[in-house]
């Protein structure tokens, strides 16, 4: 299983430890992922995403799924994520 954020693109970066000694060894910063399912109003179903715990305050910050995916741009999303963003865009199409 990738450890990337669906919404965000965030993935796993390397750093390195640094002891009091000043002594440094290779490390991986992974995100802090979380399987999840959002609420979409539009679609009035869930999607079941893996996403970091960031991105998940994102999205409530944003005001839910839908208005993020409308702001998120394509290059970052998964292509799940970007599947789900076009069903939206195609329903909220449909009902205008």
């Amino acid at each position: 299983m990738s450890r990337r954020c669906e919404l965000t693109g965030k993935g796993p970066m390397v750093g390195n430890n640094v002891s009091h000694a000043n002594n440094k060894t290779k490390r991986r910063f992974i995100p802090n992922l979380n399987d999840v399912t959002l609420q979409s109003e539009t679609l009035g179903r869930g999607v079941k995403l893996r996403i970091s715990a960031s991105a998940l305050r994102t999205v409530d910050h944003r005001g839910g799924l839908d208005a993020f995916l409308a702001k998120a741009k394509d290059d970052e999303l998964s292509p799940r994520a970007l599947k789900v963003k076009r069903e939206i865009a195609a329903a909220q199409s449909a009902e205008a």
